[in-house]
């Protein structure tokens, strides 16, 4: 029986809808601007945009992309917009965007090395060039017993590092026989939420995640940190994990790892560091003091996808000891046997998280390294930086506002004097005019406007239009009251 027709897209057909969707992601960047960056759609809008069933028939790829203009844009919140101050950025770039569009075209599945080398050496490579373009210990190289690997978040190189310190606690017994609820972890109220589910994941227990106070700035206590881990160790518990933050997310704080590392030494915890965000401001050297103490860290992590321009996912993490790592991961049923892996000549990555799978990831991550140079992502990263202090700046000088916490790089936490409600009432019209997106916390039991900036072309007139907006909803509280 012979049919003519294949159903698939022809190499011409390919070529003709790439080139158009390039050109709409270009045009879409050029006028992300005219979009209100927070989706302004009601719960079920789009959905109910959608057919209600699949068509039998293919549809041409032209009425595709006309359809991501008229049904999916409508959903998008822009966190390409320049006026994106939300949460912590993600921001994309042109190299990443190619990069990981090259990647999704040669579609490898690198688990092992035997099935892309290129996808495993390239990565190890890239790891080796962060490690002294960001000034972190050389024993994170692979080239000594430590090395690094992407995760796709921040979230799984924490419970990667979690399960190794377990494992480590228990000289690996853990892993055969369970948890027996007397291994504890400890991050500070500050941390985090993802700590609190890995904790979870790994049995450990959210119970069993000690949660140390902080400091007036927001940073875990050391001295609160020995109490609680003397405390558990005198009831028969097993201490045997610390995370300490660089850039916690309600504040930005600073967790001071060289103290902390005097605990985790005295009691042989393992040292996480989590610098997800703040840790791309390494890259400038006069920024890096502000993680001192990483060269005691059993492992550390930092996302190239939220402030190093390279479109999420793209999580870096490091260990100082890849076979504490391996050792709690492995696992190597016969179908995955080969002969690269039996000599022990190769890294296969699938030992080190969570998932067998993996996509080659590290394309983006060198395109982005290549087109910009280190000189390029410390100008940007300096830029924005510079950008958000002239903003606490002028949160100082206002004085219906006040700083909720220090500001050491680029998030700026403020709120207005006249209470929760006020700030509430300030960011909501904010978000719902479209023309900027704020998120907030809490701090001390208040309310917290946090304002990030960090989004790729974000430049100074879109940081000077949000102070005017905020100052523009200010007045009006204060014209209603």
């Amino acid at each position: 029986m012979s049919d003519d027709k294949s159903f698939h897209m022809t190499p011409d057909e390919f070529r003709r809808h790439g080139h158009a969707v390039v050109d709409w992601i270009a045009d879409y960047h050029s006028r992300i601007e005219s979009f209100p960056v927070l989706s302004q759609v009601k719960p079920g809008e789009i959905r109910a945009s959608l057919p209600a069933s699949p068509p039998t028939h293919g549809e041409p790829f032209d009425v595709l992309l006309k359809d991501v203009e008229k049904l999916i844009l409508p959903g998008v919140t822009h966190w390409q917009s320049p006026n994106f101050f939300a949460y912590f950025p993600s921001n994309a770039s042109g190299p990443g965007i190619l990069g990981d569009l090259l990647s999704s075209g040669l579609d490898v599945q690198g688990m092992l090395w035997s099935t892309s080398p290129a996808c495993t050496e390239l990565e190890t490579h890239v790891l080796d060039w962060l490690v002294p373009m960001l000034g972190l210990p050389e024993k994170f190289l692979s080239s000594t017993t430590g090395g690094g690997v992407i995760q796709d978040t921040a979230s799984s190189a924490a419970l990667c590092a979690l399960l190794a310190a377990r494992e480590r606690a228990t000289n690996y017994t853990s892993n055969q026989t369970g948890c027996d609820g007397r291994i504890v972890a400890y991050a500070s109220t500050q941390t985090h939420s993802s700590l609190q589910k890995a904790a979870m994941i790994a049995g450990i227990g959210v119970n069993n995640l000690r949660l140390i106070e902080v400091d007036e700035n927001f940073a875990m206590r050391p001295d609160a940190l020995a109490r609680q881990v003397e405390a558990d160790k005198r009831s028969g518990m097993v201490p045997c994990f610390v995370c300490a933050t660089v850039g916690t997310t309600s504040s930005n704080a600073m967790d001071p790892i060289t103290e902390i590392a005097r605990v985790a030494r005295q009691h042989n915890l393992w040292l996480h560091v989590d610098a997800a965000m703040s840790g791309t401001a390494a890259l400038c050297p006069e920024l890096r003091h502000l993680q001192n103490g990483v060269e005691f860290a059993d492992s550390y992590n930092f996302n190239p996808h939220k402030w190093m321009f390279t479109n999420f996912d793209c999580s870096c993490f490091w260990v100082a000891d890849r076979k504490a790592l391996i050792r709690t991961l492995s696992i190597l049923p016969e179908y995955l046997r080969n002969q690269a892996t039996e000599s022990g000549a190769v890294i296969d990555y699938r030992d080190w998280h969570i998932q067998l799978g993996r996509r080659f990831r590290s394309l983006k991550l060198w395109f982005v390294i290549r087109h910009y140079g280190v000189e390029g992502l410390q100008h940007h990263i300096r830029r924005h930086v510079q950008l958000a202090q002239t903003f606490a700046g002028w949160v100082r000088d206002d004085g219906r506002f006040e700083l909720a916490a220090p500001v050491p790089l680029n998030l700026v936490c403020f709120r207005h004097k006249g209470g929760d409600a006020a700030n509430q009432t300030i960011m909501d019209r904010l978000n719902q005019s479209g023309d900027l997106f704020l998120t907030h916390t809490k701090l001390n039991g208040k309310l917290t406007l946090r304002l990030c900036v960090g989004q790729t072309h974000t430049e100074a007139r879109h940081v000077e239009r949000a102070w005017k907006r905020i100052r523009q909803e200010a007045e009006k509280l204060t014209a209603a009251a």
